[in-house]
């Protein structure tokens, strides 16, 4: 057999500083599943598995004010504090920034909007969800994970063939102006955009994790020069994100057309998800993209918490194999996967697979 040879894997230990501590789910508080040891798992199967491991870089804010909303960003580094000086774990007993009122189109119907006073308020300007939870150290590692995805794109745009960051918190759930889905900045959507800055004329976004990166195809949805393709468990068999990530979202304006989503039954197994990913290829393929950003999330083993895709360990593999055979340079920036049992061993099967 021949030896493998893994992308590099670019880090920063700051990731491991957001510590949710819950979620709140249907307003029950639950365990968290995004937790630090995701991180330190797939640290340590790729260190034992030989690759080569190299500290991210410290980046601007330039491209992630460019892909987000700056209000959202300010927001993100300061709410936490604002939380603490509230008083809210004395008040209430929370020490997490959890919102619990949202500004919907439903709510203002058609009234203007303001930026609420209160802290508990503004929570939820920003965030979509309850599961979602700030803590004193998820700015840390959300901004850290945005440097070790722009750090892997400039490994790529400098002539490396792929890299892989290994960030958490996931981005792919947030959108332009706001946060959710256990993710608080796009690290996809910034990928992407720094290889569109370092002249790569169309990306390829191609997403594996078992739910619809809603984020990433709301901030691309009306461009021409990145494609939005995933394939994940039907939203309309009661999943996450719910209210998109159907087969008839193609994009908008000049992005029509750039939109590939491939809802997928719960149970589809190994056979069915590859035939997804089959077809998600050819249409990268035929759009003439020059580069990929791979949002590599493993949540659709079977036994995952997460999701019911029940794709197998040979199925990561031969994912990583039909993504490889593109002959695209690639950023492949880590998503979901919550089972530890098997979050390192899909996660590098995926990418000996590449």
């Amino acid at each position: 057999m021949h030896p493998v040879t893994l992308p590099t894997v670019v880090w920063s230990e700051e990731v491991l500083r957001h510590e949710p501590g819950a979620e709140i789910w249907v307003g029950v508080r639950t365990p968290g599943t995004e937790v630090p040891d995701r991180a330190r798992v797939l640290l340590e199967a790729l260190t034992r598995a030989g690759a080569t491991v190299v500290p991210a870089a410290a980046y601007d804010d330039d491209v992630l004010r460019r892909v987000h909303d700056p209000d959202l960003v300010d927001h993100l580094a300061n709410v936490a504090a604002d939380w603490a000086a509230g008083g809210y774990a004395d008040l209430v007993g929370q020490d997490r920034v959890v919102p619990y009122v949202f500004p919907t189109a439903g709510m203002l119907d058609g009234l203007p909007g303001r930026v609420a006073s209160a802290t508990h308020a503004r929570a939820g300007q920003y965030c979509y969800d309850t599961m979602s939870l700030v803590g004193p150290g998820t700015w840390e590692a959300a901004r850290a994970s945005v440097d070790v995805a722009l750090t892997a794109a400039t490994l790529v745009s400098s002539g490396a063939h792929a890299a892989y960051a290994l960030v958490r918190p996931p981005g792919h759930h947030v959108t332009r102006r706001a946060y959710g889905g256990s993710c608080y900045l796009n690290n996809a959507a910034v990928a992407a955009q720094a290889l569109r800055d370092a002249g790569a004329g169309r990306v390829a976004v191609i997403d594996v994790d078992a739910h619809h990166g809603n984020g990433t195809q709301a901030i691309f949805y009306a461009r021409p020069d990145v494609l939005y393709g995933s394939l994940h468990v039907d939203p309309g068999a009661g999943w996450f994100p719910h209210f998109v990530g159907f087969a008839d979202e193609r994009g908008t304006g000049a992005g029509e057309g750039t939109t590939y989503n491939l809802p997928l039954v719960p149970g589809t197994g190994d056979q069915g998800w590859l035939a997804a990913l089959d077809e998600l290829c050819a249409r990268v393929t035929a759009s003439g993209a020059e580069a990929l950003v791979v949002s590599l999330g493993v949540d659709a083993a079977g036994a995952d918490p997460e999701s019911p895709l029940e794709v197998s360990t040979a199925g990561f593999r031969a994912a990583g194999e039909r993504v490889a055979a593109l002959g695209r340079p690639a950023v492949l920036v880590h998503e979901g996967g919550y089972d530890l049992a098997r979050l390192g061993v899909d996660t590098l099967a995926f990418l000996s697979g590449f």
